[in-house]
């Protein structure tokens, strides 16, 4: 398996993500060792979704699979939740490139 599984509870998926994706539904209040220190899930969170192993401000990147994609829309704590509510997705944006000239 590629990647690396921090306490049978999440899979990190390159060195450089700032998310975990749950390999279980998880509990709130499950803790996780990311590199010395814990991560307090600070609510439920489903199997296959994203928690966050660092903190974020609004606009910092999120990294999965060792690229962005996403940006926060709002500050997210390590041990929350990483999904639609506080986070928007960079990836296949054709609207941003059609407005600004970004590439997709």
């Amino acid at each position: 398996m590629k990647g690396r599984v921090l306490d049978d509870a999440l899979l990190l998926l390159s060195e450089s993500d700032n998310v975990g994706t749950t390999v279980d539904d998880l509990g709130s209040g499950t803790e996780v060792d990311f590199d010395g220190r814990t991560v307090v899930l600070s609510e439920n969170v489903p199997f296959g979704h994203k928690v966050a192993v660092e903190s974020f401000s609004a606009g910092d990147e999120v990294r999965k699979y060792g690229e962005v994609i996403g940006t926060a829309t709002q500050a997210i704590a390590a041990g929350e939740w990483v999904h639609t509510h506080n986070c928007e997705s960079t990836r296949g944006r054709g609207d941003r490139a059609a407005a600004g000239g970004e590439t997709a």
